[in-house]
């Protein structure tokens, strides 16, 4: 399995208002607990090693940048 960075979410403006919807009104702490759950969940679900290692590759390169993978 290879990672799929394209466009793949069914309704990709109404998830990120959940996203947004579960972190509003919560504290700092509180949203980066919400961020590391739901990175682990996802890690888990997707459980395939070299894909996990890609993501994080590609994570890594990203950060601090505000242009996309």
């Amino acid at each position: 399995m290879s990672l799929n960075t394209q466009p793949n979410i069914a309704d990709p403006d109404g998830f990120y208002q959940r996203l947004i919807d579960l972190h509003r009104d919560r504290s700092e702490e509180e949203s980066r607990l919400i961020n590391a759950k739901l990175i682990l969940l996802m890690a888990n679900h997707i459980g395939d090693d070299a894909v996990l290692s890609e993501v994080m590759e590609i994570a890594g390169r990203a950060a601090g940048s505000t242009t996309a993978a």
